[in-house]
């Protein structure tokens, strides 16, 4: 197993999109986040002195952000995802090679470009996890 032992760098993170059934890196990443919560479900019941809960349903969603790049396909696809069908997404940490890879289905909730004179043209996309988001060791 090729995990990490020791702490390590987001600076080869990687995120795969699919784009027409196989899932491609996407270009120009600057850095994303994945939350993953549970409901809880209240089941106190009178006496009992103190609130219990039990675990509900899981849920992830999260952001993405890049420096936009227009010849690149899984910017293209990411765009035009929003409202579209439940997309496949891949999520590399700390690069492809190592580490863990996160995967799931999601939804494309949004997508936001960013342009100002004395920056880079950048681009957001905010995502709505849809089943299981699994992770795996790579080897």
């Amino acid at each position: 197993m090729a995990a990490n032992s020791t702490v390590i760098t987001g600076e080869s993170g990687s995120i795969k999109f699919d784009v027409t059934g196989t899932p491609a890196v996407a270009g120009s990443i600057r850095n994303f986040n994945i939350e993953q919560t549970t409901q809880t479900i209240e089941s106190t019941v009178m006496g009992s002195g103190a609130r219990t809960y039990e675990a509900g349903l899981k849920d992830f969603t999260g952001t993405a952000d890049f420096y936009l790049v227009d010849s690149d396909t899984t910017h293209d696809a990411l765009i035009a995802a929003i409202g579209a069908a439940p997309a496949t997404i891949e999520f590399y940490p700390s690069g492809t090679t190592t580490g863990i890879k996160l995967s799931g289905e999601v939804i494309v909730t949004g997508v936001s470009i960013t342009s100002s004179f004395d920056g880079m043209v950048e681009m957001s996309c905010e995502f709505q996890g849809t089943g299981a988001l699994t992770k795996a060791d790579i080897a």
